[in-house]
């Protein structure tokens, strides 16, 4: 006799986590993993005495839930998924649900959804985002695929979600890979969140010469203000831990080479096919990547030549501020990268997104959860079809506020040596936005010359598409 409401595969962390959440809130579940003794141990400890089911083979895990059965992966993204799903098949029945709770490449999503819908099965692509403590208790969960398949899973979903003060963090995304997506996006975002936290302590470490501690104190205060939130408040948190071996802030110990699962990577990709700009995530991907070049580094550090002194001899507290509000205006700036992208894939896919419910869901339990997010919701609100944050007033005003302190800070930082990747990228990104004309008129005169790939005059409008034959004009 069935007992499970729900089933979950996949036992790491993240999966064992969303299985103690969703039995706590009082869904009895069933769990089954590639290898036995991941459920006897979690049956043995963790879920001891819990509504859980352990099961040793896939028939026995299906057979254990109600129907229609919902069943949550959690497996690693790609082979794992579609070897997962060809191992559940055979024993599910026509109105059955899959929900991938990973970082599955969307376009895999939209696929293993037209292959099950073919066959009266149904799938859902959920982002699940914060860590293992989120899933634990309280994620950001961005599903998306068959609506009326999330019905079944909607009550279950918005019990474990992270709580804020306007609801649960989930709602229903959108159809196909749209979950997905957005999770892909999220975590750009997070990319470009963390690099530019990163930036604004290499500014205070290098140019300023503060201690762990001061740096501490500085994003402890920060995260009492506009930039409140989980990546500033862990940060201040991260200074404050001395190794017992060395007596030396652990930071300090830890080897400056970040590594990256794909997200950020995929979140590029996806921006160049739609044509979309968002400088600052990209410029977070290429610091990961240069600070995987560790041995090169060491070389050029002795080889290439830059400013001798990287020591700034002004009033230390001033920078400090221009530090933070260049973090701020540039933070904004990723945001806007990011939700132009979604904004963008929505409008290409007709998912009719709604963004300000997007904001609202981040709001809580996810990686990126930070104060201002409710400013997006209500940007959204204002307007619906904004296409860039930059254009909300609210936002329009921070960035003008903070503007001063933003450019002092980049170009104090590269007139000293120290590499700003990304917020350099933001206010470039920036002025590059305001600027009502750009130097891109030379650069299609130019494929026009070699490529004949024609032009439109400004003062011509109606005339379309022309050529000039550049050679023959300058004879």
């Amino acid at each position: 006799m069935a007992e499970a409401k729900i089933g979950l595969i996949g036992l790491a962390v993240m999966g064992e986590n969303l299985a103690l959440n969703i039995e706590r809130n009082g869904f009895p579940i069933a769990v089954w993993n590639r290898d036995p003794k991941k459920v006897n141990t979690l049956l043995e400890t963790r879920a001891k005495g819990k509504n859980f089911i352990g099961c040793t083979s896939v028939e026995e895990f299906v057979k254990s839930i109600e129907r229609p059965r919902k069943i949550v992966m959690l497996v690693k993204a790609g082979e794992a998924v579609d070897w997962t799903v060809s191992q559940l098949k055979p024993y599910l029945e026509k109105g059955d649900i899959l929900i991938d709770g990973g970082n599955s490449w969307y376009q895999d999503t939209e696929r293993r959804t037209r292959d099950l819908n073919a066959e009266g099965l149904h799938f859902i692509g959920s982002g699940v985002s914060g860590g293992e403590e989120g899933a634990l208790w309280g994620p950001s969960l961005m599903p998306g695929g068959d609506k009326e398949a999330y019905a079944s899973l909607q009550p279950i979903w918005e019990a474990i979600a992270a709580k804020v003060d306007d609801g649960s963090c989930v709602t229903y995304i959108g159809p196909e890979g749209s979950g997905h997506f957005v999770k892909m996006v999220h975590n750009g975002i997070e990319y470009g969140d963390m690099q530019l936290i990163a930036e604004a302590y290499d500014m205070m470490r290098r140019c300023l010469g503060m201690s762990a501690s001061e740096i501490s104190d500085v994003f402890t205060e920060w995260n009492k203000g506009v930039l409140s939130s989980f990546l500033i408040e862990i940060t201040g948190e991260i200074f404050k831990y001395v190794d017992e071996e060395t007596g030396k802030p652990l930071v300090d110990l830890i080897m400056d080479k970040a590594g990256q699962k794909g997200t950020g990577l995929w979140t590029s990709k996806v921006a160049l096919d739609l044509g979309v700009a968002i400088p600052t995530i990209e410029s977070a991907l290429a610091a990961r990547m240069m600070s995987g070049l560790k041995t090169q580094r060491i070389e050029a550090a002795g080889a290439l030549s830059g400013p001798k002194d990287a020591s700034y001899s002004g009033d230390k507290a001033e920078f400090v501020a221009a530090i933070h509000d260049a973090l701020y205006a540039s933070k904004i700036c990723s945001y806007a990268q990011g939700m132009a992208l979604i904004k963008t894939a929505s409008d290409n896919n007709h998912w009719d997104l709604n963004m300000g419910e997007i904001s609202r869901i981040w709001k809580g339990g996810c990686i990126i959860r930070a104060q201002f997010l409710d400013k997006i919701k209500q940007a959204y609100h204002r307007r619906a079809d904004l296409p860039n944050l930059l254009l909300d007033p609210d936002f329009r005003d921070a960035v003008s506020s903070t503007q001063a302190g933003w450019r002092k800070a980049v170009t104090t930082a590269m007139n000293l040596g120290v590499p700003c990747l990304a917020m350099a990228s933001s206010l470039a990104y920036y002025d590059s936005y305001r600027s009502a004309n750009l130097p891109q008129n030379l650069t299609q005169a130019q494929r026009d010359f070699f490529g004949a790939h024609t032009y439109e005059r400004v003062d011509k409008p109606e005339a379309g598409f022309m050529h000039t034959e550049w050679r023959k004009k300058a004879e």
